[in-house]
């Protein structure tokens, strides 16, 4: 399979990641057990943030916007998915937990993998 040849089809499969994020991000808000912790709870502070900061472009049609914003979040991104995966047994081993950990570690990399891959559009 090839990659995207355009700005435009790249931005289409980036948007699939980031809406499993969202679910993600989902799940964690409303998980009991880390809303006593303020440092799990960045995590989906962060998706909400990194997934909202692209919204507007998207909306608008301006991919170079959106990648623009999406790598300026890349650190953020990849620190939150670092730190639910170092941490998320200590709140619970639920599969919820563990399936939400290979959910975002899955995502990052795909994302990663189509921001830096070869004949990425630019």
């Amino acid at each position: 399979m090839t990659g995207p040849n355009t700005q435009q089809e790249l931005v289409c499969l980036l948007q699939i990641e980031l809406a499993h994020l969202w679910m993600i991000r989902t799940f964690l808000k409303h998980a009991d057990e880390i809303q006593e912790d303020a440092e799990m709870l960045e995590v989906p502070r962060t998706l909400f943030d990194v997934i909202r900061a692209t919204e507007p472009a998207f909306l608008s049609g301006d991919w170079a916007r959106y990648l623009h914003k999406l790598r300026g979040k890349w650190g953020k991104l990849e620190s939150a998915r670092d730190y639910y995966l170092a941490h998320f047994k200590e709140f619970s081993d639920h599969t919820n937990f563990t399936m939400a950990a290979a959910s975002l570690e899955g995502s990052v990399q795909k994302m990663k993998g189509l921001l830096t891959g070869p004949g990425q559009p630019g």
